[in-house]
């Protein structure tokens, strides 16, 4: 018995060993990979990879490692003074590969095919160099951006593309791909540039819906949102199978020719009148345009600034306002523990979209080119000054240290300018889930998803209660502020921003969150908190929104319309149908109804505090924890 213990022991050292000297086989051969590269592609003096014994993770020029430095999964080397060709014994071999930016160089020659299909391979930027030949084929299918743009590639999109089911960047402009465009058919594409090759055909209607500037500088494509194809001549020796409608028989041309050529005059006299006309009219309405952009523009002298691009996205503008103080440009002040891996160019050159307009500023969706995705606010109306909106901040940076409450990763203050950058939440927001969509097709938000979402809410308002002091109240909590991460986690955003604003003294009645003595900003409490969660809580519960959203039209005033409904004994009336039509408990959602109403009592010293609301919720779904201390629950409330 001893000898077979034994035995095992050391089979399990043996492969445990063994394991061992597969990972640092696995980042050894990284580096040979990497150095590889290196001897066979001129460079400029920057790129000071050797083969020391300095770990090419924290040493080396654009190299990024996975969090136990156990593989290279990021390869960053734009605009470094690349040229020549790719060996094909490299970048290839980097099968852990998630991230390859080797945009702005001078790299010629054949993309090497096992690039591309490296099976962890997410964002490629290959952009501004002179590659030619042929795209290569297959990819990732993992790939979400591909950027091949600016160089000479040859040949047809390969058909492996159209199995991508990740890709939402493709910018293929500028190159000399020919061939028809195949039918793609990828639900999370959203970017997408053809334009300036050699392609033909028609456009697949799975595409249709992109920008004209996706397609144009192609002389033999057709099709909305070109030129119908009818009015596209054919090429002199089209294949069977073209898209293009017959042209008039040629014998019918010649008969025809004699009446033709006696109206030529006069049709092109109407044509050329009727252009001139349109000419004039489309001038004016550019300069009217102009001038009211030009007023708009000089009214906001701001560094943000939306801008359409070729693909239909947004653009954050390099430019700096008229107020940014050069000792200020390009600096970003970043919290304790938060990423240092972009700068506010970066963010500036960034493509972007709008998230949404909220009643503090504009919210823009982010992408910096490692692929990392940020949202950034920029504040309207800020009143205070720097040192006053400095000291709030810091309040928020050590609030966002709980899981759930909104991170705020770094912000810009200059005198016009006032930006928070935070993490993106790939769920959205709680209202979205709860409401948008709703029809056939939709897959409704069960209760238990409900329950987690709303329990991390009210951890995370419980946190900035305890944290901030007895002054510091969240001020505006609603389901667009409920963000969710993939995991169906929740977070808390819009933390400590009223005291920063110039809010009005009265607020608005039209907010069905809002606590009864809540009627000036200067009076939210935590039990106003307190109310607007017990709100947040009847949505969830009913399905209903208590603010008017556009496109939702059905508003109800939820605190008064459920205790009316339960008056009656009409309980069940209440609850959301899409939770009846579920899996569900009764029980517990009663008693999260009663929780919801004790809430939102008209007397704020009836209202419990948001830790006893955690305890509650967490005692529905865990009835065992009813007997514990009440400072167990806080504990559990207010650690990270």
């Amino acid at each position: 018995m001893k000898l077979q213990f034994s035995t095992v022991v050391l089979i399990l050292l043996g492969s445990t060993l063994s394991l061992c000297g597969l990972i640092v086989a696995d980042l050894s051969s990284d580096q040979q990979a990497l150095l590889e590269f290196a001897s066979s592609v001129p460079h400029a003096p920057r790129l000071n990879w050797k083969n020391n014994s300095a770990s090419i993770c924290t040493s080396w020029v654009g190299v990024t490692c996975n969090s136990n430095g156990t593989r290279v999964i990021g390869l960053h080397l734009p605009g470094i003074g690349l040229s020549g060709s790719i060996p094909e014994n490299s970048i290839g071999k980097l099968d852990a590969l998630r991230v390859l930016s080797l945009h702005s160089n001078g790299l010629r020659g054949n993309l090497p095919s096992n690039i591309l299909s490296i099976p962890s391979l997410q964002f490629a930027y290959l952009q501004h160099n002179t590659f030619s030949g042929l795209i290569p084929s297959p990819v990732s299918p993992k790939l979400t951006a591909l950027d091949i743009s600016f160089n000479s590639f040859t040949g047809s999109i390969p058909p492996a593309f159209q199995n991508l089911r990740r890709l939402t960047w493709l910018y293929l402009q500028n190159n000399s791909i020919s061939g028809a465009i195949p039918d793609f058919n990828l639900p999370s594409l959203k970017y997408l540039n053809l334009s300036n090759n050699n392609l033909n055909g028609s456009i697949p209607n799975s595409i249709k819906t992109f920008p004209y500037t996706s397609f144009v500088g192609n002389s033999l494509l057709c099709g909305a949102p070109l030129n119908h194809c009818s009015t596209i001549s054919p090429s002199p020796s089209p294949s069977p199978s073209t898209d293009y409608e017959p042209l008039t028989p040629p014998t019918a041309q010649n008969q025809k020719a004699p009446n033709h050529k006696n109206n030529f005059g006069l049709a092109t006299i109407l044509a050329l009148v009727i252009g001139v006309i349109a000419f004039f009219s489309l001038l004016v309405v550019v300069i009217c345009v102009c001038c009211l952009r030009r007023k708009k523009n000089s009214e906001s002298s701001g560094i943000l600034k939306g801008k359409a691009s070729c693909a239909g996205k947004a653009e954050i503008s390099k430019s700096f306002g008229s107020g940014v103080q050069g000792a200020e440009k390009n600096k970003l002040f970043f919290f304790e523990g938060s990423s240092h891996s972009f700068d506010l160019e970066d963010l500036l050159k960034a493509s972007a979209e709008v998230l949404g307009k909220g009643s503090y500023g504009t919210a823009y969706k982010a992408v910096l080119e490692e692929g990392t995705t940020v949202v950034v606010k920029r504040l309207k109306e800020v009143v205070v000054g720097k040192k006053e909106f400095e000291q709030q901040l810091e309040i928020v940076g050590r609030i966002g240290s709980h899981p759930n409450v909104m991170s705020l990763r770094a912000y810009y203050y200059s005198k016009d300018e006032k930006l928070l950058v935070y993490n993106y939440m790939q769920g959205g927001s709680l209202f979205f889930l709860l409401h948008g969509s709703r029809g056939a097709g939709r897959t409704p938000l069960d209760w238990d998803s409900r329950v987690k979402i709303l329990l991390g809410a009210a951890k995370g308002i419980a946190f900035i209660h305890s944290e901030g002091g007895p002054k510091f109240t969240h001020g505006n909590i609603k389901s667009t502020n409920v963000l969710i991460t993939q995991e169906l986690d929740s977070c808390i955003s819009d933390v400590g921003l009223p005291p920063l604003m110039s809010t009005p003294a009265t607020m608005s009645r039209a907010n069905g969150y809002r606590a009864p003595e809540a009627t000036d900003s200067r009076k939210i409490t935590h039990k106003s908190d307190v109310y607007s969660f017990g709100v947040l809580l009847l949505e969830m519960l009913t399905g209903k929104t208590p603010l008017r959203y556009p496109g939702f039209e059905d508003v109800v005033d939820l605190p008064r319309w459920v205790r009316s409904v339960v008056r009656e004994e009409w309980t069940a009336e209440v609850f959301d149908e899409e939770l009846l039509r579920g899996q569900y408990v009764e029980e517990e959602m009663v008693q999260m109804l009663q929780i919801a109403l004790a809430c939102v009592a008209k007397g704020p010293d009836n209202r419990p505090r948001m830790d006893e609301v955690v305890r509650m919720i967490e005692e529905i779904k865990h009835p065992e924890l009813k007997n514990r201390p009440s400072s167990e629950s806080e504990s559990n409330v207010n650690t990270p």
